[in-house]
């Protein structure tokens, strides 16, 4: 069964690179078709969770004696296992996610606890005041990218040395607790973040050959769809913000810069199993 699902995503997937659009508007509107159900599937795991919290604030029966919190982590358990039975996900990269939820989950006990955001329903499942759920959130970014990464076979050009990605992440991931007691350093970590990337180019295949952006843009891209995700999340009552007790605002902008540090925590995680090749010449 696991087989036959994949043979036929990669069936499908040779179809749409064969096929010929030819020239002109019909090739931009048949890339931009393509990339947009490339980016759709990468981001599978992200969207069925996302539908998952949104359905279940909706239509979740409230006399069930299985709370919505932990109904969402056992959901999101069997999404996991589905994508790696059925070879969406392989186990290299399942591990370095599950790596990525534990890190997650870390500082979700730490936020709590600070009070920078609340989880407003009862659960079974959890660890302090943390739904064991959450975490599945943080794998879910991990998931897009290590998809995202495979599915477009990104090549890089002028990385810079793995050591200086690594100090950067482990910076990034010390401010996110130690600015609640000494200076935060936000603003030094985006400007490192662009003095290491500022050259860097990713190089992805959509459709036959490869195209570049800065890879810079793409962080800043996945870290704005993030933010998009995250108020669709709090509008569906995953958690709140202060000031979103007594009804569902839009979360904060600002928010969007912690989301842009968050994601390259992710993004040098999945590096560690993803290959960093450079562009054929």
């Amino acid at each position: 069964m696991t087989r036959a699902v994949h043979t036929r995503f990669e069936a499908v997937r040779l179809r749409l690179e064969a096929f010929d659009p030819g020239t002109g508007w019909r090739l931009w509107l048949y890339e931009f078709l393509l990339f947009g159900f490339k980016q759709a599937w990468a981001c599978l795991f992200g969207a069925l969770l996302l539908a998952l919290l949104l359905g279940t604030h909706l239509f979740y029966p409230d006399d069930t004696p299985l709370h919505r919190y932990d109904f969402l982590t056992l959901a999101a358990i069997a999404i996991q296992a589905a994508m790696l039975a059925f070879r969406l996900e392989t186990w290299r990269e399942a591990r370095v996610i599950l790596i990525f939820h534990v890190v997650g989950t870390v500082m979700e006990l730490f936020k709590t606890a600070a009070g920078s955001w609340t989880y407003p329903e009862a659960s079974g499942l959890h660890i302090g005041a943390v739904p064991l759920f959450s975490g599945f959130m943080y794998a879910a970014v991990g998931s897009y990218i290590a998809r995202v990464w495979r599915i477009f076979d990104f090549r890089f050009s002028h990385y810079p040395p793995a050591w200086a990605t690594w100090l950067l992440a482990a910076a990034i991931y010390v401010n996110f607790f130690a600015h609640h007691w000494t200076v935060d350093i936000r603003l030094g970590l985006f400007a490192a973040t662009a003095l290491l990337f500022w050259n860097t180019r990713v190089h992805f295949r959509n459709w036959r050959a490869h195209r570049w952006m800065p890879l810079l843009l793409g962080f800043g891209l996945v870290a704005l769809f993030i933010w998009f995700a995250e108020n669709i999340a709090t509008f569906a009552n995953a958690w709140h913000y202060p000031g979103q007790e007594d009804g569902w605002e839009p979360v904060s902008i600002t928010k969007l810069g912690s989301w842009y540090l968050l994601m390259l925590i992710s993004f040098v995680l999945v590096a560690l199993v993803q290959p960093v090749r450079q562009p054929d010449r």
